[in-house]
């Protein structure tokens, strides 16, 4: 779609899809090709303008409640232990860093380095069967730094920034449309905002492309693990070098979205629309609503975006695929609203 055609508010999603059972079950090459190129086919055939992958080939079933989304990125890097031992456990229990996590994903023991993580790669799997006009999402490097054990650096600042570093040298080759950071544990740090902030930039300006930023409060097996608000991020979020934000707000409080008003201008304001907690199919009305009372609190013109809270790995695929269709419906019925809105408004000017 042309950016003169496309609607003045875009609809995406976040990044996650039901893993199919039939994926699940005979896991191979083509078959992850051929699920691609399915979870791309339902979003388009919704129409959905801005669509991801699924991520699909993230899924680890020894960790049903995370997706796998860590251990995706940690394992493959250079300097990484992935076999945990129970001094270990013990060590990362001391650190307090995830009371919703006992073991760590993994060790450092030495230099971090990109290993065997291959972005590109599966980058390139997307845009073989979807061309460029997608997302590609990955975690940003606080989370990831978050999970980890470390024996080597003896600082967090610096491990972290060593893992914004290799992150960096790999978005540096995804050609797509946009490239998306996702962080779902900061909200729960805030006083981290600044350090966050710093090594999540150093990803965003190797990226070539438009940059988003999605935030969430956790969804680990549908329940929202970080405490918090908006109000208390801000400043964070005000320091993020990308066009806009992808962030959680159908399950949130109404207070949260009058924080968003102190957003800077230029950056543009995605809102989640879609609760992803629960399987309620929402309505097309109760889409627009939530738009409309988004644009009343932050004004015309603020919100770009609207999308899923997050992503839909945990649900049904046939929840997932119905709140898709959903998603576009209540967008779509919300700007003819508008439209019918404005040239009344106009008609009756005219007749004065």
């Amino acid at each position: 779609m042309s950016k003169k055609n496309a609607p003045r508010i875009l609809t995406t999603t976040v990044g996650s899809y039901p893993v199919p059972d039939w994926l699940v079950a005979l896991p191979s090459a083509q078959a992850l090709r051929d699920a691609t190129r399915v979870v791309v086919d339902i979003q388009r055939q919704a129409g959905i303008d801005l669509v991801t992958d699924g991520e699909l080939y993230r899924f680890d079933v020894n960790h049903p409640d995370t997706n796998g989304m860590i251990e995706y990125f940690i394992r493959p890097l250079a300097g990484v232990r992935s076999v945990v031992g129970r001094e270990d456990t013990k060590a990362f229990a001391a650190q307090a860093n995830m009371a919703f996590r006992a073991r760590p994903a993994g060790v450092v023991e030495g230099p971090l380095g990109e290993g065997g993580l291959n972005l590109p790669a599966d980058c390139q799997r997307l845009t073989a069967v979807a061309g460029r006009a997608v997302k590609f999402t990955l975690t940003s490097p606080y989370m990831l730094a978050r999970t980890l054990l470390d024996r080597h650096y003896g600082s967090f600042e610096t491990l972290l920034m060593a893992l914004a570093d290799v992150l960096a040298a790999q978005v540096r080759d995804l050609d797509v449309a946009c490239v998306q950071v996702d962080e779902a544990n900061l909200p729960g740090n805030p006083e981290h905002g600044p350090l966050a902030a710093e090594a999540i930039n150093r990803v965003l300006d190797a990226i070539p492309t438009r940059k988003a930023v999605h935030f969430c409060f956790g969804n680990y097996g549908g329940q929202t693990i970080q405490p918090g608000d908006w109000k208390t991020l801000t400043r964070f979020l005000n320091a993020l070098r990308c066009e806009h934000l992808v962030l959680e707000l159908a399950h949130r409080p109404a207070a949260d979205l009058e924080a968003l008003k102190d957003i800077r201008p230029d950056l543009t304001l995605g809102i989640g629309v879609i609760d992803v907690k629960i399987n309620h199919i929402e309505t097309a009305d109760e889409i627009a609503a939530r738009i409309e009372r988004a644009e009343k609190v932050l004004g015309a013109g603020r919100v770009g975006w609207v999308h899923p809270d997050c992503g839909f790995w945990m649900l049904k695929r046939s929840v997932a695929d119905r709140k898709i269709a959903a998603l576009v419906r209540g967008r779509d019925l919300y700007l003819e609203r508008q439209e019918t809105t404005t040239k009344h408004t106009k008609g009756t000017k005219r007749g004065r």
